[in-house]
């Protein structure tokens, strides 16, 4: 089975005039596997996978595949849809050598029965050659993925391994902990309630702040897990003033300003999305420097 505990970070996808920047791209790489990350992501939100062709991902998966070189799993995570159909010839026809596994969210948009959700993926668990995480984040797609559902789908196919649970509902998450077959896996995907959720029997995170700050967050992480809870919360409250500025005008523009201020890559983004407002930088520089995080 593979095993997702950890960190797994949600990796950014550097730009330079609006091509994509694959010496920085290295350089991040390099940096997060330095600070202890557990696995990688690859085109996901954080990723700015909507914003890049298909040729595009292609490219930037293989470089991450060799970049890596085998030292962590490799999640891909491009492969939501609404159009079942179209998704199940995407995924049975897409090269996924080396890649450990895909994440897939929900239909957006349609909001979908509960009936319909599962229905979606079990046609793209026919499709897939490889394990597949649910990722439920109803605040982009309009739609939750219920705890029944994500518990169908795990005791259903095999193929379901984990789910990426966003919804930011605690009591949510607790319901499948409880109701989960055993190989099934539930993964933080809200960085802030990761310690919470830890603490209930999540087994990791999917990190947006860890791109910048891998060493801290992971080791909280690690922490928690071990059940050092109160090294856990030390690490989690030095950073905890962070997270909102990281969204308060949408991902990824806020820790692509983060790791623009630390020299890692640039902070732009493609139309529609847009980098950072001056006012909100100043803000985020001054919550860095008054919280005293170590980059």
């Amino acid at each position: 089975m593979l095993d997702l505990s950890g960190t797994g970070v949600a990796l950014v996808t550097p730009f330079q005039n609006n091509k994509i920047d694959f010496e920085s791209l290295a350089r991040l790489i390099h940096y997060v596997l330095d600070g202890g990350v557990d696995y990688i992501v690859s085109l996901g939100t954080t990723g700015e996978a909507i914003t890049l062709s298909a040729e595009e991902c292609v490219e930037v998966l293989q470089f991450t595949r060799a970049v890596v070189n085998d030292r962590v799993p490799i999640i891909a995570g491009h492969f939501g849809g609404n159009f079942t159909e179209k998704l199940y010839d995407r995924i049975a026809n897409y090269d996924l050598t080396g890649i450990s596994a895909i994440m897939s969210s929900s239909p957006a948009y349609s909001k979908p029965a509960q009936e319909g959700i599962y229905q979606h993926y079990i046609r793209i668990a026919d499709a897939s050659p490889v394990p597949i995480m649910i990722y439920n984040v109803p605040g982009r797609t309009g739609s939750n993925v219920s705890a029944a559902t994500i518990v169908r789908l795990a005791n259903a196919n095999p193929k379901f391994i984990a789910v990426k649970e966003a919804s930011g509902d605690l009591a949510q998450a607790m319901q499948i902990l409880k109701n989960k077959p055993d190989h099934f896996q539930v993964i933080s995907g809200d960085d802030v309630l990761t310690l919470p959720l830890i603490a209930c029997g999540a087994v990791g995170v999917i990190s947006v702040i860890a791109n910048a700050w891998p060493n801290t967050f992971s080791a909280m992480v690690t922490a928690a897990r071990t059940g050092s809870f109160a090294q856990a919360k030390l690490l989690n409250d030095t950073l905890l003033d962070i997270h909102p500025w990281l969204y308060v005008e949408g991902n990824p523009a806020g820790i692509k300003t983060a790791l623009h201020l630390k020299g890692l890559c640039s902070n732009e983004m493609r139309i529609p999305l847009v980098p950072l407002s001056p006012a909100a930088t100043s803000s985020l520089q001054q919550v860095i420097a008054d919280t005293g995080a170590n980059w």
